[in-house]
């Protein structure tokens, strides 16, 4: 049985309008990689987990994928597959570098149980380390930027730690490597349905960035992205911020068709959450007007919870039920 710790972030940290280094600080410790028992594995409630260690790519740094399996696993029919980000965080949170996981292992394994959702397997794909910002954060809006914008762009990242020289995306490259190389792989080692409407992607953060850039570059790959917590403000602070807008700019043209694509969001509104309520409701007008109704999109607002990952897990069986629901 897995011993869940919750040492959390205090969760009534006050974010104002230009962040604060705490938050910002937080936020640089929450993926790194190099902690003691990251490497170990994961101990899962319910399934087992397989892991590729350094997987081999073209367009990325080496990184582990862990791959949960659920009780029963091999069935008679195939699986749907769900690709997640950050994947060192979401197992278990004896091996996370703040004792908190999605523990997407749990809720996984008790939806499928209760007949909630279709069997499937989840992907975990860690994240690159000192590289995940630059994987995770969307090329063809921060392309679109003038010069002048992406400088601001690049001197607010350079002073929140997540740069020291030139910014430049890497997401094409991370999501070549997860549609031309990953999926690949696991739908020749496993027994998976790698049909549109079985494949799914879902992340928080900046991994919730990236989902959904993922369903836009790739509608023809992804069924359903669900974005939680999404960091629309791509830097840490919303003021002389070119990136929300042309994160908008480039929804209202590139969301896929709603007639087979489903999308769920989500945002609390403490510690770095704060950003986001703001231009949530500005994603969510796109949303109406692309079509998009409450049969193929949601998005949800939890007052009073934080950025973390216990947050993420006390909700998770929303957008897991909606993506994968029979």
């Amino acid at each position: 049985m897995k011993l869940k710790l919750i040492f959390g972030r205090d969760s009534h940290t006050k974010v104002n309008r230009t962040g604060t280094a705490m938050i910002i600080f937080i936020f640089c410790l929450a993926f790194s990689t190099t902690l003691t028992g990251q490497n170990q594995m994961p101990e899962v409630v319910g399934g087992r987990i397989e892991r590729m260690e350094n997987f081999k790519s073209e367009y990325v740094t080496p990184r582990n994928i862990d791959i949960w399996l659920p009780e029963g696993y091999p069935g008679s029919d195939d699986y749907a597959v769900l690709y997640m980000h950050d994947g060192q965080m979401l197992f278990d949170p004896a091996r996370t570098w703040n004792n908190q996981a999605w523990n997407i292992d749990d809720v996984a394994s008790k939806l499928i149980a209760e007949g909630k959702v279709r069997n499937f397997i989840i992907v975990g794909i860690w994240n690159g380390g000192s590289t995940r910002h630059r994987d995770y954060f969307p090329k063809y809006p921060f392309d679109r930027l003038k010069r002048s914008e992406k400088d601001t762009v690049v001197a607010q990242l350079q002073r929140a730690g997540r740069t020291k020289d030139e910014f430049k995306p890497r997401s094409d490259d991370y999501l070549k490597f997860i549609v031309k190389e990953l999926k690949p792989f696991i739908e020749k080692k496993y027994a998976v349905k790698g049909t549109r409407e079985n494949t799914f992607i879902a992340g928080s953060s900046m991994g919730g960035l990236i989902s959904i850039y993922a369903i836009c570059e790739y509608p023809e790959v992804f069924g359903g992205a669900a974005c939680m917590s999404t960091h629309w403000v791509g830097t840490f602070t919303p003021e002389n911020n070119p990136v929300p807008d042309s994160f908008l700019e480039y929804l209202s043209r590139k969301i896929p068709d709603p007639t087979n694509h489903k999308i769920y969001f989500d945002l609390g509104d403490r510690t770095l959450d704060a950003l986001y309520p703001e231009i949530q409701r500005k994603v969510d007008i796109v949303m109406k007007n692309k079509g998009y109704t409450t049969e193929r999109w949601i998005t949800k607002y939890f007052p009073g919870e934080d950025h973390s990952e216990k947050s993420w897990n006390k909700r998770l069986h929303f957008p897991v039920e909606f993506l994968l629901g029979k």
